[in-house]
């Protein structure tokens, strides 16, 4: 069938991978025009990167010479991940907001606007690829494994990817910055970005204290001996080092300090020495209700593979979906599993969906 005459609205972020996702679909001969997503009021006197990225995603689309639409998110994205972000917090969970942003604002918010401007499809510049197959889209793993984002896509539905292209599936990273180079774009070496989607690169601490108050406690050690302060558990995660200040303790030997539990009703961090310690260690994981991409009868048990988290090991595992939530166990054990991150299960390459996880287990 001719892309001719196809319009597809590309999601430009002011990065080179949706500046060369459009530059791929115009040479398919794709009609292409562009959307910029403002999904983060900032406050007055802060350094507003959205405004840099913007200008960004401007001259590459002057280049192209397509159309570049503005749309403002920011409401919906306080309402339906912002909100969600900080209760998950404020449990002592660790969530992951660019799981739900792109659940609720880049393939649904988007998608909606992008339909409404005459878009006959979307597309985006993520690391993943889409398999039809009759009458269901499949997540499939990206040719560039070491940039793989379909972890952060699993709670996008198939419905979704019907209407979605990814025109980054078959090339790595490499590849998509020398066709940038070729082509002159300004953001041909610009830094990927890191951090929270809305909060960027500034200080968790400093930027989750304009809405969560902290009060400081205790570290302890496995032995519960106090080992040092923290400024709040909330802000502490399983597997964390950085941040403890924790070192010099009497009868113990110089080995780095990680976080394997915590304790939000009584404001306490537990620590334990060593990056392969006993405590961080999990023989599988319980698993909240399970989100399909694509909606299918659960079975018992099904054997598949579980990541949980972006760029963590794919571990081999027995699932077994139950009223409450679904059991997994693992062929061997993974470190610091985290309650709040999300669970994320796959199939010959296949992105089957996932979950937010509830609690570590051990054997």
């Amino acid at each position: 069938m001719s892309n001719i005459n196809k319009t597809v609205v590309v999601g430009m972020s002011g990065g080179v991978d949706s500046s060369v996702a459009a530059y791929l679909l115009q040479k398919q001969g794709y009609k292409v025009q562009g959307l910029f997503m403002q999904n983060w009021q900032n406050e007055p006197g802060e350094v507003c990167t959205s405004e840099i990225d913007f200008n960004d995603a401007s001259r590459v689309c002057d280049q192209l010479n397509i159309p570049l639409h503005k749309a403002n998110f920011s409401d919906e994205y306080w309402d339906r991940v912002f909100k969600e972000f900080l209760s998950e917090h404020e449990k002592g969970r660790t969530p992951n907001p660019d799981i739900l942003c792109n659940r609720e604002i880049k393939f649904k918010s988007f998608l909606d606007y992008a339909i409404k401007i005459g878009a006959d499809h979307i597309a985006t510049g993520h690391y993943a690829k889409i398999e039809h197959q009759k009458d269901k889209s499949l997540l499939m793993r990206s040719k560039d494994l070491n940039k793989d984002q379909t972890y952060f896509l699993h709670e996008v539905t198939g419905k979704e990817f019907a209407k979605c292209i990814f025109p980054l599936e078959n090339l790595n990273k490499n590849e998509v910055r020398e066709i940038a180079e070729n082509n002159k774009f300004i953001n041909y070496d610009k830094k990927d970005s890191v951090g929270i989607c809305f909060v960027g690169e500034r200080n968790l601490k400093d930027f989750l204290k304009r809405f969560i108050k902290f009060e400081s406690g205790d570290i302890k050690d496995s032995d519960g001996n106090i080992v040092g302060t923290h400024p709040g558990a909330l802000l502490f995660t399983q597997g964390q080092r950085q941040g403890l200040n924790v070192g010099g303790v009497k009868d113990k030997p110089e080995l780095p300090w990680y976080v394997y539990d915590k304790s939000i009703e009584l404001n306490e961090v537990y620590v334990c020495q060593g990056e392969f310690n006993n405590f961080l260690m999990s023989d599988g994981l319980l698993m909240e209700e399970m989100k399909w991409i694509n909606e299918t009868i659960p079975p018992e048990k099904l054997e598949c593979e579980v990541q949980v988290r972006h760029r963590g090991k794919p571990v081999k595992c027995d699932a077994h979906f139950m009223d409450q939530g679904v059991r997994l166990r693992f062929s061997e054990q993974i470190r610091a599993i985290a309650p709040g991150q999300s669970a994320v299960l796959y199939k010959n390459n296949e992105c089957l969906g996932g979950g937010i996880i509830a609690k570590a287990l051990k054997d």
